[in-house]
């Protein structure tokens, strides 16, 4: 009462507030980070080993086997690992509990890793450590390719340039590119002229190793000057390694170029990446932490024409799956149900109530109560996300749950005759301890999402919590602004409150006749559960039984998912050719699949085909990976794996179109396995 006392003695420091959250809501919204789903924080950290050359068996045998034992001695809270081993690259990942102390656990990985390190084969270096989460997802690809360029020119444009511009972007993280050709010095050996001057290989590699070094020399002071000293130690151009000498026989040199050819190429390449049919270099952008998805790939628009100005004209970049459409459509059509449900809710109460002063003063409770528990959210750093927002549409129908009792409480007191302020303090009393009962008793049902654990306590929290906040601020609103609106809505017409059947307003006139018509029903009600009440036991029998026959008939219908189905315009397809197979095969059988796709989907269905052919060249890239399910531990010889990406255009049709597309392909592709997902982000 001491609330509403003051709300109705200072109004307009109420008002003040109320307006105050009108300014401060949409600047908290425009801030906050906006995304799919809630952050994902579960703590993980990868080791990535890298040892050319050592086939995958032995990489798990001497490698990952002793890295994964020392793990569980030297390592706290750690909840379980997995781990795959390719030819020449181990991954170990390394899940914790999520009470753990990240900076903790990488420095105790770091520090066994580096002790482990002679017991593991000679020459190893050490390994990468790094930490994500399971919200490091990717959110676009940036395809590249050009017509008069190379795919090693693309990938070294990737590498050093459109990469290292694009980091820079907050919450943005982008591995090595996939597909094009790594840039290396390349020593083509002619064996001939080797075996006839009586030379092996290995003096060509000792003879650039002699002649190719980088010396310090320090400075030398002549004068009043301090130069610095250079020495002639490395050649400065690819062509200059050619002039290098190996040996000297006589009165003869020979030279690199008498049995060698250097040249600036590319090592054999293992990963081959197409759109649409045409190869090209691909950089995936993943999101990091609590980043905004909308904010990272705006920010990729806005500054990658500022990049592409300062390098070749014939690079082309464009812009693949990106995420950011599904996630602007998902939010807004939750924003769009919640409207519809807050429009719906308020002609209701105009309805039932009959009068539009009573309806606004109520209805004013919505967008306040849905601000104020975004404003909380924002600061206990929760994001604006469909679970959020699902939270504050579901509590869209009981926010005016409140303001609905104390207004029509003060509308049956001033019927009476009260006066204004009288009215009210007497119908706020009287409804305080129902009302606050009422709020708890909803907001205690959401207590034990707070005990869930795993994925679902970070999905299903920010749910409670949006609907918590705002039941509260709807709890607080009708103890404070709506007294105050109804001081001055409702002076000078309590007397309408007893007499809407003389009014000529044709709204009232219908509003009287629903009230009618509503009586009625409300009679039949009554009568139909005094039935109820003298058969009570066969009612309650029979509503049992139906119930009953209902679970029995419906639960073998019902399906059993983490997310439902979800049509974001994409789907991933996943094939591994035979172990063994050479990457140029797989292209070719890749070529095959893809042109079966092409020819079972009508073309304006399709926006764009990413093939994804091999291992990609760093480890990096195999943190995040999904282009296979993995297994707890698993070897791989040198896996041939294709991963397609089809994206769909926005006018696509449902995704029962496509369900047609892996029929026959076991038979017309023998010892390949294939692996689709449904059309999801």
């Amino acid at each position: 009462m001491w609330i509403v006392r003051l709300a109705l003695r200072r109004p307009y420091t109420f008002v003040v507030v109320a307006i105050l959250l009108l300014i401060l809501g949409p600047i908290v919204i425009f801030r906050t980070p906006t995304d799919i789903f809630p952050n994902i924080n579960i703590p993980v950290v990868s080791i990535l080993w890298n040892y050319s050359g050592l086939n995958a068996q032995e990489m798990s045998d001497r490698i990952v086997f002793l890295t994964e034992r020392s793990l569980t001695t030297t390592v706290d809270d750690i909840a379980h690992s997995e781990s795959q081993s390719l030819n020449g690259i181990a991954v170990v990942k390394v899940f914790f509990q999520p009470n753990v102390k990240i900076e903790k656990a990488i420095a105790q990985i770091t520090a066994i890793s580096q002790t482990q390190l002679r017991q593991l084969p000679p020459g190893i270096t050490p390994p990468l450590v790094i930490t994500y989460s399971a919200s490091s997802v990717p959110i676009v690809q940036l395809a590249m390719s050009g017509q008069k360029l190379s795919e090693q020119q693309l990938f070294d444009l990737g590498v050093n340039f459109v990469r290292t511009r694009l980091v820079t972007i907050p919450g943005c993280a982008i591995p090595y590119p996939y597909g094009g050709k790594q840039r290396q010095v390349q020593v083509d050996l002619n064996t001939q002229e080797l075996q006839s001057k009586g030379l092996s290989p290995m003096d060509v590699v000792n003879a650039i190793s002699a002649q190719n070094l980088i010396l310090p020399a320090g400075t030398s002071k002549i004068g009043n000057f301090e130069y610095d000293v250079d020495l002639n130690g490395s050649p400065r151009t690819v062509q200059e390694l050619n002039d290098l000498p190996i040996k000297t026989m006589g009165n003869t040199t020979i030279y690199i170029r008498d049995v060698a050819y250097v040249r600036d190429g590319f090592p054999p390449q293992t990963n081959i990446v197409r759109v649409d049919g045409h190869r090209a270099a691909l950089l995936t952008v993943l999101k990091n932490g609590n980043a905004s998805t909308l904010d990272i790939i705006s920010g990729i628009k806005s500054l990658l024409p500022r990049i592409l100005g300062s390098l070749p004209q014939q690079l082309d970049v464009h812009l693949l799956a990106d995420q950011s459409l599904f996630v602007r459509a998902s939010i807004d059509g939750v924003v769009k149900e919640a409207v519809i449900a807050a429009c719906l809710t308020g002609i209701m109460i105009l309805i039932f109530l009959g009068s539009w002063r009573s309806t606004v003063i109520i209805a004013a409770s919505i967008p306040l109560s849905i601000l104020t528990s975004i404003i909380v959210l924002s600061a206990l750093g929760e994001t604006i996300n469909i679970m959020t927002l699902g939270g504050l549409a579901l509590a869209v129908g009981i926010l005016v749950d409140d303001a609905t009792v104390e207004i029509e409480n003060i509308n049956r007191n001033l019927a009476m005759g009260k006066e204004i302020e009288h009215a009210i303090l007497d119908g706020a009393s009287q409804i305080a301890v129902p009302a606050f009962v009422s709020t708890l008793a909803i907001c205690i049902v959401f207590v034990p999402m707070f005990f869930l654990s795993g994925v679902a306590r970070y999905l299903f929290v920010p749910l409670a919590e949006a609907v918590v906040f705002a039941m509260l601020a709807s709890y607080l609103l009708s103890r404070t602004l709506v007294p105050t609106m109804a001081k001055y809505l409702l002076r000078g017409h309590e007397a309408e409150t007893g007499h809407l059947g003389s009014s000529r307003n044709p709204f009232v006139r219908m509003q009287t006749r629903f009230e009618q018509a509503f009586e009625r029903f409300r009679e039949a009600y009554h009568r139909l559960l005094e039935q109820c009440l003298h058969h009570r036991r066969a009612f309650i029998l029979s509503f049992f039984a139906i119930c009953l026959v209902s679970l029995i008939f419906l639960i073998p219908w019902l399906g059993e998912d983490f997310f439902p189905s979800v049509d974001s315009g994409q789907f991933k397809l996943h094939f591994r050719a035979r172990t063994g197979t050479r990457i140029e095969e797989t292209a070719r059988i890749a070529d095959l699949v893809e042109q079966s796709i092409r020819d079972q989907i009508p073309p304006d269905e399709i926006g764009s085909v990413i093939d994804n052919i091999g291992l990609p060249y760093s480890s990096i890239n195999l943190i995040a990976a999904s282009t296979s399910p993995t297994a707890p531990r698993r070897r791989s010889a040198r896996p041939m794996r294709i991963f397609w990406l089809v994206c769909r255009p926005s006018t696509h049709r449902p995704q029962t179109t496509f369900t047609i597309c892996a029929y026959g392909w076991p038979g017309n592709f023998p010892e390949s396995h294939f692996l689709s997902s449904p059309p999801t982000s």
